[in-house]
């Protein structure tokens, strides 16, 4: 990560700026080769956490597979030890600074597990480098951030895939086609939720006392790169092993969690939306520590074509309530347990009382039941796409639209009082917008 700090909205303005000049000039950016369907696509990773480690694996096993060849050829990580494991795991290079990893022209895409406040800075200048990106989920920090990650997708053409892997399971397919079959006539609510009980608290990972911005060799950490354009403060060890407790760099449940139900419901619905009234609501109920995001939290919004979704979430209880959506005239159930994040063998549709006759001789029966297919892994579909430039499941654009909902609860929750999203000026407001 880079050492350099930059106003976020500055930031945002110029990244963009920087993608259309390139855009007008017609040439390819620095770092684009062509990549044919046989030739290994070389991928970068940045940020080596948890998360990160997790898809370096994922990305190094995929790899091996003769329709999606790929290798690791760069890691980077501000902190000494996460950089040097990595490195060693993928027997590639080890970077500190982001930007060394960009100016390599052999890379093709890169993979970025970062903090969330640094998701857009790096994805924007990977996109204006010739790079396509994977982006883990929740996409970005804030929501002109998100806007303005689509609009680099849009102006330089490289594919940018969205980490909330279980959109490539097919059940969110399947309900898709079943809405448009007309099965549950119009469209009313969804519903869903992501809950947990961790005993020490949700997202207290492990802390190395010996690790910081004063340490030597591998304990070594670059804060002030770490900070980047969040506030700046002293070194502080639980804001960065445990940055999901925080508002500087997270969401907390909404942006963590709920990116795994927001961005699969766009889905299921046939064109992502954008919300048009949200609330968040919840509270710190249970784990009084040092944490500034909720331990429970809700999520309501309210869309333009005429319906609704309502979220709940608990890190101290991990009773889930069904994931569905009501129609009309029948009802979608697509994840019995609740648990959004996965893959299930089947889902069901069943009608209405209103609907019953007519639902049984379409069909011939008052429950239909939708076997899902295997399908390609978020992975696999993201360097497929890399290779035939194809758009890949969960896109820049259908992304950016489930973080707004997701962010505008945050917001609405921080500030006490219900949202608007100006679908015209693209922007939250206080007041329900003009038709």
């Amino acid at each position: 990560m880079a050492h350099d700090k930059l106003n976020r909205r500055d930031f945002v303005k110029s990244a963009v700026a920087a993608g259309a000049v390139a855009s007008v000039l017609g040439k390819p950016a620095l770092g684009n080769r062509t990549i044919g369907a046989n030739d290994r696509i070389n991928v970068a990773m940045i940020g080596v956490g948890g998360r990160g480690r997790d898809l370096l694996n994922w990305v190094r096993t995929t790899g091996l597979m003769p329709k999606t060849p790929a290798q690791i050829v760069a890691v980077c990580d501000v902190y000494a030890k996460r950089k040097r494991l990595a490195a060693e795991a993928a027997k590639c290079d080890g970077y500190m600074d982001y930007r060394e990893v960009l100016e390599r022209k052999d890379v093709d895409a890169v993979l970025i597990a970062t903090p969330d406040h640094w998701h857009a800075k790096i994805a924007i200048e990977a996109m204006n480098k010739g790079k396509d990106v994977y982006l883990e989920k929740p996409m970005t920090h804030t929501i002109p951030e998100a806007k303005a990650v689509y609009e680099t997708v849009k102006k330089t053409g490289r594919v940018l895939q969205v980490g909330s892997q279980t959109t490539s399971s097919d059940q969110w397919w399947q309900a898709r086609k079943a809405i448009q079959d007309g099965m549950i006539g119009s469209l009313i609510m969804s519903q869903g939720s992501y809950h947990r009980n961790s005993t020490a608290g949700e997202w207290n990972w492990t802390i190395n006392p010996d690790a910081g911005p004063d340490a030597k060799d591998d304990d070594y950490i670059d804060w002030k790169t770490w900070l980047g354009d969040a506030p700046e403060r002293k070194y502080d060890a639980d804001r960065f092993f445990r940055f999901r407790k925080y508002w500087d760099y997270s969401g907390g449940i909404a942006t963590d969690l709920f990116y795994h139900v927001m961005a699969p419901l766009n889905i299921c619905w046939g064109e992502a939306q954008f919300p048009y009234r949200v609330v968040g609501t919840g509270g710190i109920y249970v784990f009084k520590d040092e944490r500034e995001v909720p331990d429970t939290f809700m999520l309501a919004a309210d869309y333009a074509k005429g319906h609704s979704v309502v979220l709940s979430s608990s890190m101290a209880n991990d009773t889930h309530i069904p994931g569905l959506i009501r129609g009309h005239e029948g009802t979608i159930v697509m994840v019995p347990d609740g648990q959004f994040e996965g893959h299930v063998e089947s889902i069901s549709v069943s009608p209405q009382k209103i609907a019953k006759e007519k639902f049984r001789e379409k069909y011939g029966t008052l429950e239909m039941v939708l076997e899902c297919q295997p399908r390609e892994s978020h992975m696999e579909n993201f360097l497929r796409c890399v290779q035939t430039r194809e758009t890949p499941v969960l896109d820049a654009l259908t992304g950016y639209k489930a973080l707004v909902a997701i962010q505008m609860s945050v917001q609405s929750y921080r500030e006490g009082r219900v949202l608007y999203f100006d679908e015209q000026k693209q922007m939250v407001v206080g007041e329900a917008p003009r038709p």
